[in-house]
């Protein structure tokens, strides 16, 4: 019997003639990082199984960078004349000191039980974010819900 091992497999013949295939596993393109084809956040978003949650459980949450590090907390989950919905983070880059309110779009975080994950925002991008001043905005109310993607870290 001949049984055809993979395009992308070694096989590997044993001292005692047992054959062994290595093969590695093929992993769908995210559009993270990939320059060839980039994925625009919404789509990204969109493949991360967004899920409802509570406004009100929102508020106060941490959000972290992809390597842990608190960048801030959410203030507030407002609505814009455009109809996007925006986490407005008190973001500080110097341990929770001199804090600045920064929006950041729903689609750039993840949940993780009781954490927001930054999927698709770099703390330097909330570094250099404007100031947030909360002009033509509707603050959303506790009980309402949003859609939120899932993420692990």
């Amino acid at each position: 019997m001949n049984l055809a091992s993979p395009g992308n497999a070694t096989t590997l013949v044993s001292t005692d003639n047992r054959v062994v295939v290595l093969a590695q596993a093929m992993v769908p393109p995210t559009g993270t990082m990939d320059t060839q084809h980039p994925m625009p956040m919404n789509e990204r978003y969109l493949k991360r199984f967004p899920q409802d949650a509570r406004v009100g459980d929102l508020i106060g949450l941490p959000v972290l960078d992809l390597s842990s590090s608190t960048l801030g907390y959410v203030q507030q989950v407002v609505r814009t004349p455009a109809g996007e919905i925006k986490f407005i983070v008190k973001y500080s880059g110097w341990w929770g000191w001199f804090g600045r309110l920064v929006a950041v779009p729903l689609e750039a975080l993840g949940i993780e039980g009781r954490l927001l994950v930054s999927l698709d925002m770099l703390p330097s991008e909330y570094a250099a974010a404007p100031i947030w001043d909360g002009t033509e905005v509707t603050p959303l109310p506790a009980d309402a819900t949003v859609r939120v993607a899932l993420a692990r870290n």
